[in-house]
Order: structure tokens, then C-alpha cells, then sequence
């Protein structure tokens, strides 16, 4: 089954791209770009990741317990 936790489906996807490639010196520079990944996100990604997070919680109560893959 999909994911059920915002931050698995949402948060780290939208980290993971941002950051992907990038080589830091300091854990402080990591802190600091991560800080700034996060300050973009808009009222709007969020209302979209809790209408997605809303859609799985769905598909995981009507599936009852059976096992399904994707958001679809």
C-alpha cells in the first residue's frame, strides 16, 4: 500500500529533488538549504498534499486491509 504519512509521499519527494546532486561541507549547509526547500512551500502544496494524504486514507479504508499499489 502507498504510503500513508505526508512526509513519505510529500515532504522528502519535494527535498529529495531540490537537493539531489548537491554536495555540502557542514551539516549546517544542509540545515540551511533544507530551511529553504521548506520556506518555498506554498498554502497551495499543501492543500494539494492533504488532498492526497485524504485519497489514500480512502483507498487504504475501502481496500480493508488488502494489499494495493499506487494512488489511482
Amino acid at each position: 500500500a502507498p504510503s500513508l504519512a505526508p512526509c513519505d509521499f510529500f515532504l522528502f519527494p519535494k527535498m529529495k529533488i531540490q537537493l539531489k546532486g548537491r554536495r555540502f561541507e557542514t551539516i549546517e549547509e544542509i540545515q540551511a538549504e533544507s530551511q529553504m526547500v521548506l520556506d518555498k512551500l506554498t498554502k497551495k502544496d499543501f492543500q494539494g498534499c492533504f488532498q492526497a494524504w485524504q485519497r489514500r486514507w480512502d483507498r487504504c479504508i475501502h481496500s480493508q486491509g488488502n494489499y494495493f499499489e499506487g494512488d489511482g
